[in-house]
């Protein structure tokens, strides 16, 4: 069995195959809208339709991990003896009916990274500096270049080589080489790269880097004093954004000494959210912010 797609104006039309006999078509618009999904009579109720709507959803992103997507298909009207069969069918694979047609949702659980994301974008404004103090593979930096724009400056560090590489080649990848770039540094010593009361946002994802060796990780002797040369970097009314971790491997040693310093930080210079899901294992990711009171002169 195999699929074979063309493209069309605005659209993508796709054939399901068994050998050499097509047994399917469907026809999906760019914005996610099925105008076409069949299957030949001869070939229903056998698992061929459900196999070929998942993969085309497969292939649209539908399933992708941390993304919102969003897909329609034709619904027979009320009464059409097609109806029935459709909604069940649809069913099947999060198709409901809405507003006379079907429809499947998708929104991605929320993440500790992904609600930092979110209440950053609340918080940073174009034009500032930002400072991902561990890089990882790009992803926040490449996050914090967008918020930055044209105007703003980004400085992404990590101990690990590949880790740097990879995330130079993302940003090149978004063409953004001359608003943010990535150095091969420890986070512990981020002072050598900023000035006091220069960044805007400090942020910090510690743990292992995602796709590379589990013993390699941040550990509380590092992360201590790079979060105190973090808070020293912050401008008056910037934010210090952070992701602890703990459990199998990495232990609770650093999120244990990370939440110690935090939470003794002085009311008078810091406002500290400890962001935990009520509901999650106690090992989850864990969101924190301080944002650092005062303003910053005109």
């Amino acid at each position: 069995m195999r699929i074979t797609t063309h493209p069309l104006p605005n659209a993508t039309r796709a054939i399901l195959w068994k050998e050499r006999l097509p047994i399917g078509a469907a026809v999906l618009g760019e914005n996610g809208e099925f105008t076409t999904f069949s299957i030949a009579p001869a070939w229903r109720r056998r698992g061929y339709g459900r196999y070929f709507m998942k993969e085309l959803l497969r292939q649209a992103g539908g399933y992708a991990p941390g993304a919102a997507s969003c897909f329609t298909a034709p619904l027979p009207p009320v009464g059409a003896p097609a109806r029935a069969a459709a909604l069940a069918f649809g069913a099947q694979l999060g198709f409901l009916p809405q507003n006379g047609q079907l429809c499947r949702r998708r929104t991605p659980d929320l993440t500790a990274v992904a609600f930092l994301h979110t209440t950053l974008q609340s918080l940073l404004h174009p034009g500032g500096f930002y400072l991902d103090a561990t890089c990882g593979n790009g992803h926040d930096t490449l996050f914090l270049a967008e918020l930055a724009g044209p105007q703003g400056r980004v400085l992404g560090l990590d101990i690990q080589p590949a880790a740097v590489a990879a995330t130079n080649a993302r940003l090149a990848a978004a063409g953004y080489e001359t608003r943010a770039t990535a150095l091969c540094a420890d986070h512990q010593f981020l002072a050598r790269y900023t000035p006091p009361a220069g960044a805007d946002c400090v942020l910090f994802n510690f743990g292992w880097l995602p796709g590379g060796s589990h013993d390699v990780f941040s550990t509380a002797a590092s992360t201590l004093p790079a979060l105190q040369a973090g808070l020293t970097a912050l401008k008056p009314g910037g934010v210090l954004a952070v992701v602890l971790y703990s459990g199998k491997g990495i232990g609770h040693g650093e999120k244990d000494a990370a939440l110690a310093f935090l939470q003794a930080l002085p009311l008078a210079q810091y406002t500290v959210l400890v962001c935990r899901f009520a509901n999650w294992a106690d090992t989850a990711p864990l969101p924190c912010l301080v944002l650092k009171k005062g303003t910053t002169p005109p």
